[in-house]
């Protein structure tokens, strides 16, 4: 493949749901698999190409789904099989592509493979998951077999009573890791998990955690980097193991390659951008593209996401260049996102949510991803301008494993202080990955018309449901939907230029706006945003040609003006 092959991956939107929050049709509280095939013509009309959905497996929800108990069969609230294969169908008769989530680093501890591991040490399926012996420590204190700590808060081990000996789990406790170093446990992985789902017709996988899959020989101690306690963060080791490129390669080799499919993997704890092209190089397929997380990671604590240290708009714009600009000159392609299931809103991240700003911010972060280079995922509620839940929820109104652990942990190392609790709830107010997956929108009837249910949807639905829905969206000419349909049709139009194009950033230190310019061949455009409240001078940058006003989130603009009202943002044409 050249750098400049044109695939269907890589000139698609990309739409993901959140099977639990989109949309009820069974009036049990909770979203299903009917509940998405009733919205198939507003996505379709929303504009997009290809549908993520997240996992809809069988699982004990633990978290949320990423516990998966058997691979080939969907989680009963949300459907069955044969819904997954109406949804398929109902996609592909309008041109809509249907990816899934693939997460293979680890299983539930109640599928049946894990069920049986734990049997026995003899167990043929034993090796298929990663057990440790005890190490002891003074006294002869049974510890675990190293000092990693957990995605989740606390070890990253679990003592198994029956068979005397630790497993691994990187996230939950209900969710041992598999070992790779099995090639009998890869082989059932490809075919339950993978192809499975191939030969029923899904069109790829967002990869879940893909870059976790091979530990490192001898699972040594991570690096003492947060005192005070055993667990001690441990990216830096299980993250990018010696054998994950292998792996990869091999799953195209034996599975993928029989198929059209596109493939993005999340590929966390990653910086280097040499390292990242070893993944996506199209000549050495491993992956199509990887979400790189920076973007959304800005800010976080640096031993725990919840310690909230705010950042600066020139620490978004260096993010942006970054991997807007590493594909340059090679055979890779990137992504565009600003919001999935695991994060805050964008526009309360990213902008401002309050009454008088919440809309135009909506559409500025709408003008400015749909610029950028590379396939651009959009997540639901993002086209109406959904927002974080109220700052005056209480801890128990958020419901998300890795927000409540952390706050309990926390709070109970610190004695119960005061400043502790309040750091870790703004944290969580800004950052929790709840806010993404409150029940989506719809209208202004009850529990905003995600469900029919009288006591309401499976989480609190925002109090703000009635001035932000789709509903009142629809027909307004100038709603955050309508906004969002207008973008992603000229990002269509100007493909070229927005998909394909390279990026340069203008007056990159500046606090207030940013600046960069697209270009393909001789065409160029100059996208214009401002991150502030206040009104702005706009100077243009020096890019030679006529500027011609292409679109404005600010009614009654018509692009000679020189100064950008509050979170304005404009995009020209240069000629």
């Amino acid at each position: 493949m050249t750098v400049t092959e044109r695939v269907w991956w890589k000139d698609g939107t990309v739409y993901q749901i959140y099977p639990a929050s989109y949309k009820d049709s069974t009036g049990d509280g909770l979203g299903d698999i009917p509940g998405i095939i009733s919205k198939i013509d507003y996505i379709k009309d929303l504009g997009v190409d290809i549908v993520w959905l997240s996992p809809m497996y069988e699982s004990p929800q633990y978290d949320m789904g990423y516990d998966i108990s058997n691979y080939e069969a969907v989680h009963a609230p949300y459907g069955t099989v044969a819904d997954v294969e109406a949804l398929i169908s109902d996609c592909h008769s309008r041109g809509i592509r249907l990816i899934l989530d693939l997460v293979i680093n680890h299983t539930s501890d109640q599928h049946a493979w894990f069920k049986e591991s734990r049997t026995s040490k003899m167990n043929a399926k034993r090796d298929w998951y990663i057990w440790r012996p005890a190490r002891y420590g003074a006294e002869g204190r049974r510890m675990p077999p190293n000092n990693w700590r957990s995605f989740f808060s606390g070890s990253a081990w679990q003592w198994d009573e029956e068979t005397q000996e630790y497993y691994l789990h990187l996230f939950a406790e209900q969710q041992p890791d598999l070992n790779w170093e099995n090639p009998v446990t890869r082989k059932a992985i490809y075919d339950s998990a993978i192809e499975f789902w191939l030969k029923k017709g899904v069109d790829g996988f967002r990869v879940d955690t893909v870059n976790m899959y091979s530990k490192p020989p001898g699972l040594p101690d991570a690096p003492i980097s947060d005192p005070g306690v055993f667990e001690q963060p441990a990216s830096m080791l299980f993250c990018n193991g010696p054998r994950m490129h292998e792996f990869l390669r091999e799953m195209n080799q034996l599975v993928l390659n029989k198929y059209d499919t596109m493939t993005v993997g999340e590929l966390p704890h990653t910086p280097d951008t040499a390292h990242v092209l070893r993944y996506i190089g199209s000549n050495d397929r491993q992956l199509d593209m990887v979400f790189q997380f920076d973007i959304v990671d800005l800010g976080q604590g640096k031993t725990n996401k919840y310690q909230f240290e705010g950042y600066a708009l020139s620490d978004l714009k260096a993010v942006v260049e970054k991997w807007q600009s590493f594909i340059a000159g090679t055979d890779a392609w990137t992504t565009a996102f600003c919001e999935n299931h695991d994060q805050g809103r964008s526009v309360s991240r990213y902008a401002s949510d309050l009454p008088q700003w919440r809309e135009r911010s909506a559409k500025m972060l709408a003008l400015m991803m749909c610029a950028m280079t590379g396939t651009l995922f959009v997540y639901q509620g993002q086209e109406i301008g959904m927002i974080n839940a109220p700052k005056d929820w209480s801890i128990e109104d958020y419901k998300d494993i890795e927000s409540i652990n952390y706050y309990n942990s926390a709070v109970a190392r610190s004695g119960n202080d005061p400043a502790v609790r309040d750091h870790v709830m703004k944290s969580i107010q800004i950052l929790g990955r709840d806010h993404a997956r409150l029940p989506m929108q719809w209208d202004a009837t009850a529990y905003s018309g995600f469900t029919t249910n009288k006591n309401g949807a499976w989480m609190r639905t925002h109090d703000e449901y009635k001035s932000i829905n789709v509903a009142s969206q629809l027909n307004k000419s100038d709603s955050v939907l309508n906004f969002w349909k207008k973008m992603l049709s000229l990002r269509k139009e100007y493909k070229d230029l927005f998909i394909h194009g390279s990026f340069k950033g203008f007056d990159m230190t500046n606090e207030k706006t940013f600046v960069f310019a697209k270009a393909f061949g001789k065409d160029k455009a100059i996208v214009v945003c401002n991150f502030t409240a206040e009104e702005q001078k706009f100077e243009r940058p020096g890019v030679n040609g006529k500027f011609e006003l292409l679109i404005s989130n600010v009614e009654g603009v018509d692009g000679t003006e020189s100064v950008l009202k509050g979170y304005e943002g404009r995009v020209y044409l240069v000629n």
